[in-house]
């Protein structure tokens, strides 16, 4: 057994992307402690809807990636507890009119192609998935494939069921290196904690601990709002959101938007999205994001104009400029390896980034082509 300050691997970053890593790891025969400066899920993670989705993706390494971890999300969901909430309940993506309709038809169909399954819905079989449904909409195209968990508790349990040493409240004030450049660990503010390797997977936080070992990564925060209603009975049986959401996810603005985005949950709020925003890490609240948010979510589902809003809450998605996250070794600093950039795919994309992590840790072959995710790829704008 490692000492209590030794361990092969240390994961910064106890969000469902750390628990991901550490869990893989572990499961690879690799001994793991995981550090981060707040609670478990305190950052992102604890402010997602915990989408589990393929339906926003298009033909590519993001989309390869969301492919496998669904498939991962359903042997994890037969491992951990039912606390986790894991629920398959598929997606449904909207046209408001036929001009959108041929668009989202354009876009499944190269869906399709990848792997997605993906079923159009006319327009007079929409209530048949939602009864609740506006009318006039249309048409669909539904996602068996898409799911959901509850992030915060997801992340706890991959971290109890990886078996690895958690100190949280310890916030990493350097990353240790040795003569030849090669890590060695990290000092807290708590002391320090040894292992040849490192994964930088701080969320929003990714470059600051990037930085802490002398090279830049240009992870940015992107502000988005979740409203949350009263309890109800299931009024929304899927994830279900307009068609334009696919193109705010890929916009870079970082001017305000917003796409209607509406789901039910097991426990019966229905969370409403979704808000995007570069404005750093002020957690203003914008009473503009809310009111988009409540108007686009009242325009599909109009039952929902009588329902009461009970809390709202603020999270910030950690964004890379080409909108892939950063999986992989630095080669500027051996040892030290990145998993964070996944802006709000990364509950989704969490347990492929830890397959793919712990592969590259024991020398396996990746279970998909990680060099779309190389970090190495932001030198040159460095």
């Amino acid at each position: 057994m490692p000492q209590s300050n030794s361990s092969d691997v240390i994961v910064v970053g106890a969000g469902v992307v750390g628990a991901a890593c550490a869990h893989y790891a572990a499961r690879s025969g690799l001994s793991v402690t995981v550090i981060d400066r707040g609670p478990v899920a305190g950052g992102t993670t604890g402010a997602g809807e915990g989408n589990l989705l393929v339906s926003d993706k298009e033909p590519g390494p993001e989309l390869d990636l969301a492919l496998l971890s669904a498939e991962l999300w359903r042997e994890l969901a037969g491992e951990l507890p039912r606390a986790v909430e894991y629920e398959g309940k598929g997606g449904l993506v909207v046209a408001s009119g036929p001009v959108g309709m041929e668009a989202l038809r354009h876009f499944a169909a190269a869906q399709r192609k990848a792997g997605v399954t993906a079923d159009e819905v006319p327009a007079d079989r929409l209530h048949d998935l939602e009864p609740h449904l506006a009318p006039d909409l249309a048409g669909g195209v539904h996602y068996p494939q898409d799911a959901q968990v509850q992030p915060a508790l997801a992340a706890a349990h991959l971290l109890r069921a990886s078996g690895a040493r958690v100190r949280t409240g310890e916030r990493v004030t350097a990353v240790l290196t040795g003569s030849g450049g090669a890590v060695r660990g990290v000092r807290t503010s708590a002391g320090e904690v040894y292992a040849p390797y490192v994964v930088n997977a701080a969320g929003t936080w990714g470059g600051e601990v990037a930085r802490l070992a002398g090279v830049e990564l240009p992870v940015l925060p992107r502000r988005g709002f979740v409203l949350v209603t009263e309890p109800l009975p299931r009024v929304v049986r899927h994830k279900v959101y307009a068609a334009d959401y696919v193109a705010d996810v890929a916009s870079g603005s970082a001017a305000l938007q917003t796409s209607a985005v509406v789901e039910g949950t097991p426990a019966g709020p229905v969370l409403i999205g979704a808000s995007r925003e570069r404005v750093g890490f002020d957690r203003t609240l914008s009473t503009e994001a809310l009111r988009r948010l409540a108007a686009g979510a009242t325009a599909l589902f109009p039952v929902l104009a009588g329902v009461r809003a009970m809390r709202t809450y603020a999270g910030f998605r950690p964004y890379l400029p080409d909108h892939l996250p950063a999986i992989g070794p630095d080669p500027r600093v051996p040892g030290l390896l990145h998993a964070c950039g996944h802006e709000g795919a990364g509950i989704g994309l969490a347990p492929a980034t830890g397959a793919l992590i712990a592969a590259m840790l024991t020398g396996e072959q990746p279970p998909v082509d990680a060099r779309p995710f190389a970090p190495e790829r932001f030198r040159a704008a460095a």
